[in-house]
Formats: C-alpha cells, structure tokens, sequence
C-alpha cells in the first residue's frame, strides 16, 4: 500500500512552522503555509540545538547547511553567578557527536529560518503566503475548512498549527485560555564578538547561575557572533506578544543584584539589548492538547517551554518530523494520523516542560538552596548536566 498525498496547511512560518512544511513537503504531501506578517525580519535571538534537534535536521536533508551557519561549542560551563566559580562542565563537540550520532549546535534564530526557508522554497513544491491572516477554522469529516482576513474561502485534507505561543489556531480549536506571564523578564543581544574586549569573548556555552537571575552566553554563526540572554524576576512592561522591545544596559543590570565583575561588564559591553516579559502554560495533561481531529497543533501553539532547557526549537522541530511521518502512514486516515502523532509527543513534551520550569527553580535559587544545587552539581560532574533521555531521543 502506497503513503498517501495528502493536502495540508500550515499556519505560521517561524522555525516550527516551516519545519513541519518542510518535513511534510519533502515526504510528498501537498503544503500551503500562511503568515500574517508581511515580511520576515531578522530576530535577534540566538538557539541551542542538542543532538536531538539536529537529527532531525541532518534528516530533512540541512547538515551542510546547518555547518554553515552554527558554532559546535566543545563544551557547556555552569558557573556561579556572584563570584564566577567553575561549578559544573559538560563535554559537548566531538564528545556529543560520538555518544548521541549528532551534534550540539548554537545558532542565530535568523540563521535557522533561513536554512528552513531556502530548502522549502528551493526544494519543495510548497506556497508560502505572507501578509495572510487565518480568520476562522472549521473541520468537518472530510475537510479543514478555513477564511483568510481577504475573505478567501480554503479547504484541505488536514492543517497544522504552528503559529506560537499566542496562537489564534489553538484558542478555535481548543477554546483555551490565553497564556500566563512567569514572572521572569528576559534579555537578549547578538554582537560581533571582535567588537567585543577580549576576555569577553568565548566559544563555549556558559551559564552562570545566580540569586533570582541568570545569564547564558554562547557563540552563533560560526563563533563569529556572541549571544547571550539575561532572565531576571519581574512583571515587565510593554506589549505581551512582542519579543523585541529595546532595553538598556541599565534596565538589564538592574535585575541583577549581586552580579559577578565580569557579568556586569558583560552587560555594557553589548549592544542592541532587547526585552520580552515571559509567558507560558502548564505542561500538557493530555494528548488531546495537541490536536482535534484534523488539526495538530506544533510546537509553542502547543506546549510553549521556559528557556531553562533550551528545547523549545528542539521539541518543535521533533514536532515537525514526528507529524509528517504520522500523515504518511499508508492505510490510516487523517484523524487517525493526528492522534497517532499527539499520542506520540504529548508525554514527551510535558516532561521536558516540567524539567524546564523546574531548572527555572533551581537556577534562580537563593541562600540554602543555591548552596545545595552548587554542592550537588561539583559532586555529580557530568551526571548532573548530561540528560541521555533527551539528546539520545530519535524522532
């Protein structure tokens, strides 16, 4: 019995929602993608890719063009956030490439949409329409139906919602409430590093770790550029859905009390800080918040995660692959094909939103408590950092 084609539309086209075009165009299917915005703008932002994520990518066919873009840091740092003390250390490099059979990768955010969106255009049949907004969804036994904001009337076999955490989709179809701020603001900035003092500059992942803050730097495109992301306590201010909100230094530093020399000088060394309050939901009690009948919803629309894991490309992108595959089974219908794929991610996806929130926990902690995690993370060594069950997982 031959895969069937199937006609498919995806809503978003951030990385979750070209990924899941992407892994459905190139296993045959039919794929339209809708976007609202009218032209895509570069996110300062950087991503961490563990072995787990960039298999996936090597199998949609991108591993040249990931090594074209990313740094493959050679290992992670876990350092003390008040007085920089060297607490724990993760091989990563060579070390993870020969014990999960992929790499760990740190990129720009930019740089990942656009080796996604060069292979969907380049490679695949798919539409892609921007500037084209989902205004309502309906789904019978036989279809999706779905109107654009122009009033241009759709149907297809099956359609994907990968349009974030804020997503339009997922309040049709599930009639959810929206997302819950965390209490955490964070931070970003992406600089040359040769702009950079010297003793700034790095080429491994470090996260250092301290009383109700915390701040991880890493190096992207190539190790040519360094990001790095400050997340402090606060109820933040300004639109809840805008990831780009300028901050200063100032604003930074001041989340940051009792923060090491070097973190400081960190701060008022880069440039272009930009600030989004933290939104999120609790993780997935069920496989049916993944998806109804012939609607799967993708990565953030679905399970958003804290950044405390650096998985939140991660489980998006296993999303993807995990859905396509789901959708080519010869023999099951569409309906079928998405609860096989929610049956699939959901308890996945909750674990490692719980492990996230509750690094959160652990890295913002004060007095006792932070005494305990240092002292159990210098005595487990790599044990206390290294997660088998996560970078060893095969989509």
């Amino acid at each position: 019995m031959s895969a069937p084609v199937r006609s498919i539309a995806v809503v978003g086209a951030g990385v979750a929602g070209l990924a899941t075009a992407l892994a459905c165009a190139r296993a045959g299917h039919r794929v339209q993608v809708f976007e609202q915005v009218q032209a895509f703008a570069p996110v300062g932002a950087g991503i961490q890719l563990g072995p787990n994520a960039t298999r996936v990518l090597h199998d949609l066919g991108l591993e040249s063009a990931l090594r074209a873009v990313a740094a493959f840091p050679a290992e992670l740092q876990v350092r003390s956030g008040i007085d920089a003390r060297l607490l724990g250390v993760l091989p990563l490099g060579e070390q993870a490439q020969t014990r999960y059979g992929a790499p760990y990768a740190t990129l720009a955010r930019a740089d990942l949409h656009h080796i996604l969106l060069t292979a969907l255009e380049a490679q695949t049949g798919a539409s892609l329409y921007l500037a084209c907004h989902i205004e309502s969804a309906q789904q019978d036994s036989s279809a999706v139906q779905f109107s654009t904001a122009g009033g241009v009337v759709r149907r297809v076999e099956c359609m994907a919602g990968a349009d974030g955490l804020w997503s339009k989709l997922r309040s049709q179809v599930l009639h959810d409430t929206p997302p819950s701020a965390t209490g955490h603001i964070a931070y970003r900035a992406l600089m040359p590093q040769a702009d950079l003092p010297e003793d700034l500059r790095s080429a491994v992942v470090t996260a250092w770790l301290g009383p109700q803050f915390h701040v991880v730097t890493y190096p992207v495109r190539g190790g040519a550029w360094l990001n790095a992301v400050v997340v402090v306590h606060g109820a933040g201010e300004g639109e809840s859905d805008n990831w780009s909100q300028p901050a200063t230094p100032e604003a930074v530093a001041a989340g940051m009390d009792g923060a090491a020399p070097v973190l400081r000088d960190l701060v008022q060394a880069m440039g272009g800080w930009q600030s989004w309050t933290m939104f999120d939901r609790p993780p997935l009690r069920s496989a049916a918040l993944m998806g109804a009948a012939r609607i799967a919803l993708v990565g953030d629309a679905a399970h958003p995660m804290r950044p405390y894991l650096a998985q939140g490309a991660g489980m998006a992108l296993e999303d993807s692959w995990c859905l396509a595959r789901a959708l080519s089974r010869p023999g099951i219908g569409v309906a079928q094909a998405v609860q096989a794929y929610a049956n699939a991610r959901w308890q996945r996806n909750a674990r490692v939103q719980q492990r996230a929130a509750r690094n959160g926990v652990w890295f913002h902690s004060t007095g006792l408590r932070a005494g305990i995690r240092d002292l159990g993370m210098r005595a487990l060594g790599v044990r206390a950092l290294d997660m088998p069950w996560l970078y060893g997982y095969r989509a």
